[in-house]
């Protein structure tokens, strides 16, 4: 057995053209803004990418690049100028931040405008079933899943991480999906075990190689979302040798990174459209 490789750069590319026809029907242009605080190569290279394939889409974006050492009470005044702008349809803080609270700035952000959908209203909106903003990289999960005919519905799934950035809402968005989730941690007892029981396996991490073939229900969907560098390489959560046994892998780089980027954007449309009170 060799796994299907879900592909996430065909995959946004999709996403892409769907946007793009959506967006030159609106009847004005939705505007994205970001806000990065000081010069971290990381932080601005995510940034960018962010702003490229919003710009290929037809949405306009502007990057408010704060020096180092900037407050956190200056950067919360951005935030509410930003919030108060009737011309911004969208808001993401790059974070981390040097020197402020997270929790606190994601909850400054107008929940409407949440692109990130990591406000605590949008996390209450997504566990209670309620229209929102999602998070990002769950999202783009969940729409690999759907492109490559994973069946999620009665599916066992195991998300492995319970980061509030992915682990989290991503058990909340199979539970969506009427999937029998499972979510693991570095305490979970025997992870090999509760792995190997998964029809979809979710490795949200950051730590090289944790997930390895043996770990792993032949033919299950296999979906890498952890980073790391190694010796100046991208590397997974997801061990090489798992492609011999899943039935679907994501690569590294390659596969839910872009299609992450590609959420931010369409959740920006989402949140224009909801916002100047035209059809989706």
């Amino acid at each position: 057995m060799s796994a299907v490789l879900m592909d996430g750069k065909a995959a946004s590319e999709e996403v892409v053209g769907a946007l793009q026809v959506r967006v030159a029907e609106l009847p004005f242009t939705p505007r994205l803004t970001f806000v990065r605080v000081g010069d971290d190569p990381a932080s601005a290279y995510y940034v960018r990418s962010k702003e490229r394939m919003a710009r290929r889409v037809g949405v306009a974006s502007e990057t408010r690049v704060l020096p180092e050492g900037t407050s956190q009470a200056e950067l919360l005044a951005i935030v509410a100028e930003l919030n108060s702008d009737p011309e911004v349809d969208g808001l993401l803080v790059q974070l981390p931040a040097p020197g402020v609270d997270e929790a606190t700035v994601l909850a400054a952000i107008d929940p409407d405008k949440d692109v990130d959908g990591l406000h605590p209203l949008n996390v209450g909106r997504l566990w209670t079933g309620r229209p929102g903003l999602r998070p990002a990289t769950p999202s783009g999960v969940i729409a690999l899943a759907d492109r490559y005919g994973v069946e999620l519905e009665g599916a066992r799934a195991v998300v492995v991480g319970r980061s509030n950035l992915v682990g989290k809402p991503l058990a909340a968005m199979l539970l969506e999906r009427n999937a029998t989730v499972t979510l693991a941690h570095s305490r979970t007892r025997d992870l090999a075990a509760v792995c190997r029981d998964a029809d979809v396996l979710v490795a949200a991490v950051g730590r090289p190689g944790l997930v390895t073939a043996d770990m792993v229900k032949p033919g299950a969907a296999v979906f890498d979302v952890g980073l790391s560098r190694v010796d100046g390489k991208v590397v997974g959560d997801v061990s090489p040798d798992v492609a011999a046994v899943a039935g679907w892998l994501t690569p590294m780089p390659g596969g839910t990174g872009l299609m992450t980027v590609a959420m931010v954007v369409a959740n920006t449309v989402e949140a224009a459209v909801r916002r100047q009170g035209h059809a989706a």
